[in-house]
């Protein structure tokens, strides 16, 4: 299975790099090979220069930005689970990303 790439976005890309490190966990349990990275929403463009991902996960506080971003990419952007991110599980927020990644694929 080829490297996924998933960028997750926030207001300031603090809390996000919290569940990055959490998500990633969670992939070298079951052993999936993932590339997260976490950024603020006001530096997506920036951070898109290093390449599209195959996924953006939006923090709850900036899902405002979902209809914006998915009219300006060809990639799935979609909103973190309330609860998950408030948890900080990252496991669950991994799976989300997969399924996503996998649905736009077919």
């Amino acid at each position: 299975m080829a490297e996924k790439n998933i960028l997750l976005v926030c207001n300031a890309g603090m809390s996000t790099s919290l569940l990055v490190s959490k998500m990633q966990k969670a992939a070298e349990k079951d052993d999936i090979t993932v590339n997260i990275a976490a950024t603020a929403s006001s530096d997506i463009k920036n951070k898109l220069q290093d390449g599209n991902p195959d996924v953006m996960m939006l923090g709850p506080q900036v899902r405002y930005l979902q209809k914006k971003l998915d009219s300006e990419y060809d990639f799935p952007v979609e909103v973190i689970n309330m609860q998950d991110y408030g948890l900080m599980n990252g496991e669950n927020v991994l799976k989300t990303a997969l399924k996503t990644i996998d649905e736009a694929a077919k």
